[in-house]
């Protein structure tokens, strides 16, 4: 066995990257601080083909040369917007019929492994700042919140993180 070469993997280019079907996500970063976990969100929404990246609130916005260490590119293959306002983004986009998911520890939330997708359905996942989490108005107006279970000592996981085990799960689930 033998690891492969960049150019053995047959990635898309960017033109064939903003013409593919994109997996019905949209992720909302919500007050995110760290310029590494935006690029990383950045890096892993081109990974899986996500519709959208919202920025609000305090979260910075391409081009910056933090956010392009990690993302190495995908702020130029990933649709973004910048949205001051999270919980105007979110009723908006609730009004266009899109189901909106808050990755929060809360009550009433479903275990990501139990979460059920509808197939039909576009999703938006909005991940919290590093401290505190999603504003809890974002929670409270949110159509679901899923939380990613955990078994060890810790009480949260990296956002970049986060936004990586969710959006792979759904992902697989909405294939």
């Amino acid at each position: 066995m033998r690891k492969l070469k960049n150019s053995e993997l047959e990635r898309l280019d960017v033109e064939g990257f903003k013409k593919a079907k994109k997996t019905p996500i949209i992720v909302v970063l919500d007050n995110i601080r760290s310029l590494h976990n935006i690029g990383s969100v950045f890096r892993t929404c081109d990974a899986f083909l996500i519709q959208k990246i919202y920025l609000c609130g305090i979260t910075a916005q391409p081009p910056h040369k933090e956010i392009h260490k990690t993302a190495l590119g995908a702020t130029e293959t990933v649709d973004w917007a910048y949205v001051e306002d999270t919980l105007q983004l979110i009723q908006q986009l609730q009004i266009e019929k899109i189901k909106v998911i808050s990755i929060e520890q809360a009550q009433q939330a479903i275990m990501l492994n139990n979460f059920k997708v509808d197939k039909n359905t576009t999703y938006a996942l909005v991940f919290g700042n590093e401290v505190k989490g999603v504003q809890q108005t974002v929670v409270s107006a949110s159509d679901f919140c899923v939380e990613i279970p955990q078994l060890g000592t810790k009480h949260s996981l990296n956002i970049a993180v986060s936004a990586g085990v969710t959006l792979w799960d759904l992902s697989q689930k909405l294939a």
